[in-house]
């Protein structure tokens, strides 16, 4: 089985991981692609005709398609401390003299929130973590939050997740009483569909959203969605505005850009830049990521995975408690040591195949159904019952 450019071609049971390129799109999606690559457009017309469907889609006032999520976590952390100031779009990352800190609560660290500091912000963490480390039971708590926030607080960060805390809903009205906004990662937060407008009505001020994951997007896509002027902000440091002032008129998506003193020039966002052809798949796969039927999305996954189970015949089905509506083929091993060595026989496999590896350290593989191709499932078969059964 061939890849591209001389790459091998994999079997990812693993899930929409970006490690592995991420998941598969529908023809439809492709098709849209292929037919945005043969036109030009104004870029700032695009990412409002995208506006329009995202706001359809998440009930914000206005949103754009990024690089990626954590592309989206970047330039929506500048628009939290330029707004509509040109000249400290200019300026970003040098954030001296603005506001530029984020609170975020010490358990929701991650990796991703490099893009804060990318784009030039400082992150304050507030809380002990007692509850996960294991001495307690307490977290960073609202009033910790509160006390945290002063005139350089740009923004509160928020990782969203079933066990987050303080939870956003106290999050938005603790931030939301000082004048500041919340940023919210929600990047892997799909499905279910529902979360695409939970968060904004819970308040946040700025969502962010992988494209390239359950949505089905590109791979190199993202979603940012919330306050107009926010997402303006957001926009302009993205885009490019080389042109004479008095011929850039903002959409009515972007209505707030027509504030702006001057038009600034390249902003933190232009590293990031996004292509007509990752607008339209993208906001092709989200319509139809919102349209189909939870019940029908399961199906089709659960689908696959009962193809494959009889191959493992001690394999079981198991909920991913994370995303509702995903099942994971679950297999079990004598030890760590043994997860291991299935793990590497499957990787050595022709094609290499990868499983959800993230609890090998209790013996447990997994199969993720998401990404994978139904052409690949009798090798993936043959696959499991050599080196798992």
């Amino acid at each position: 089985m061939s890849g591209w450019l001389g790459a091998r071609r994999i079997i990812n049971a693993y899930g929409t991981n970006t490690r592995l390129s991420g998941g598969m799109m529908a023809p439809r999606v492709i098709e849209a692609m292929a037919a945005a690559a043969n036109g030009c457009v104004e870029m700032h017309d695009i990412q409002a005709a995208a506006s329009r469907a995202i706001s359809e889609v998440t009930g914000a006032e206005a949103g754009i398609v990024t690089a990626g999520a954590a592309a989206a976590l970047m330039v929506g952390a500048a628009a939290c401390m330029a707004r509509l100031d040109p000249a400290a779009m200019n300026r970003l990352p040098d954030s001296a003299g603005l506001a530029h800190e984020f609170i975020v609560s010490r358990s929701q660290r991650n990796m991703y929130d490099r893009s804060l500091r990318i784009a030039g912000g400082l992150i304050i963490e507030i809380g002990i973590p007692d509850r996960l480390s294991g001495p307690g039971v307490r977290d960073a708590s609202a009033g910790e939050l509160a006390e945290a926030i002063t005139p350089r607080t740009a923004a509160v960060f928020h990782l969203a997740g079933e066990n987050a805390e303080p939870p956003l809903t106290d999050v938005v009205r603790v931030a939301h009483a000082r004048g500041v906004p919340v940023l919210v990662d929600a990047a892997a937060q799909l499905p279910p569909a529902e979360n695409l407008r939970r968060f904004i009505a819970e308040g946040a001020d700025l969502v962010c959203f992988s494209g390239g994951k359950a949505i089905g997007g590109p791979q190199a896509s993202g979603i940012l969605a919330g306050r107009r002027d926010l997402v303006s902000s957001a926009l302009a440091q993205m885009l490019d505005l080389d042109l004479p002032d008095a011929q850039f008129v903002a959409p009515p998506e972007f209505a707030p850009l027509n504030q702006l003193r001057y038009l600034p020039h390249h902003g933190i966002g232009r590293v990031a830049k996004v292509g007509k052809e990752e607008i339209v798949g993208l906001v092709t796969a989200l319509r139809h990521f919102a349209a189909e039927s939870p019940a029908a999305r399961s199906a089709r996954w659960m689908a696959r995975l009962a193809a494959l189970q009889a191959a493992v015949p001690r394999a079981t089905l198991m909920p991913d408690g994370a995303k509702p509506g995903l099942t994971l083929l679950e297999i079990r091993f004598p030890d760590r040591i043994a997860a291991e060595r299935a793990d590497a026989a499957l990787r050595a496999w022709v094609p290499a195949i990868h499983l959800d590896a993230s609890r090998i350290r209790r013996g447990v593989l997994a199969v993720n159904p998401i990404a994978l191709d139904d052409n690949d499932l009798p090798a993936l078969a043959a696959a499991l019952k050599e080196c798992c059964a």
